[in-house]
């Protein structure tokens, strides 16, 4: 049985090498953004990294922003009907997408899908000394591999969110106007005059490119830091996904804290 001492002496250890850790990711993203100008002028790498990030999350991205609006707007209509004010739905569906479940629900999707893909790569990189042979040949693992990467989920992600909360409105307009029987002046207008481009949409915007900017950072260290065997891919993969969803969650309180504190 371990003493006293020895648990006190590993927490120590582990607390330090958190710290130690946290260190090292803030100054490798300072290195990823001092070495992004390479990424926009080479557009190229960064187009192709949108194209793995953000097209080819589409499918999942669309799918399940329809299938939640549907949800969203039967769940809304059956609590609105004990009030007689089944009219608000649009308005309803709109708040609740464009406010949190557009951007938190779309970052878990990118968490789970482009970023495990992206640190798997950059680990698999690491792992067959990809990386080790770019610096010998003085060519910048950064610049080359890591920064195109982070840039193309950073402008992706945004992106995959508006199209989330658009598909999102749609499953609810389907669920309620056409399945239902919600009228639908009064579903587009309700949306329309109780919708604010600066309190709501606007703030869905900035919580998903913050978003974007943390799983896409997590993502790249995780891969870049990762231990160069198949067991330390797998485990980097894993972190991305915990680490990804826990930010994002601790994200979207302290920015729903300050964006919508006060307002109506």
């Amino acid at each position: 049985m371990a003493s006293p001492l020895d648990l006190i002496r590993k927490l120590g250890h582990a607390t330090v090498e958190r710290i130690w850790r946290l260190g090292f990711a803030a100054r490798f993203f300072w290195m990823v953004l001092m070495y992004s100008g390479s990424s926009f002028r080479r557009l190229h790498l960064t187009l192709r990294e949108i194209y793995f990030s953000g097209v080819l999350s589409l499918l999942i991205i669309l799918v399940s922003g329809l299938f939640v609006g549907l949800v969203l707007g039967l769940q809304g209509y059956e609590t609105l009907q004990r009030y007689g004010s089944t009219e608000a739905l649009g308005i309803l569906v709109a708040l609740s997408l464009t406010r949190e479940l557009g951007p938190v629900v779309a970052g878990l999707l990118f968490a789970s899908r482009a970023g495990s893909s992206v640190t798997a790569e950059i680990g698999l990189m690491k792992a067959t000394e990809q990386l080790k042979a770019m610096d010998m040949m003085a060519v910048n693992p950064i610049a080359r591999v890591v920064a195109p990467r982070f840039w193309g989920g950073v402008i992706s992600m945004p992106l995959l969110a508006a199209l989330f909360s658009a598909m999102g409105v749609l499953g609810g307009w389907l669920i309620g106007v056409v399945f239902i029987g919600v009228d639908d002046g009064a579903f587009w207008s309700q949306m329309q005059d109780g919708v604010d481009w600066r309190y709501d949409v606007w703030n869905g915007v900035i919580k998903s490119f913050v978003f974007g900017v943390a799983v896409s950072l997590i993502a790249v260290f995780e891969g870049y830091d990762s231990v160069p065997t198949a067991e330390g891919v797998s485990r980097a993969i894993t972190r991305t996904v915990v680490t990804s969803a826990l930010a994002i969650l601790a994200l979207d309180f302290v920015l729903t804290s300050f964006m919508f504190r006060g307002t109506s």
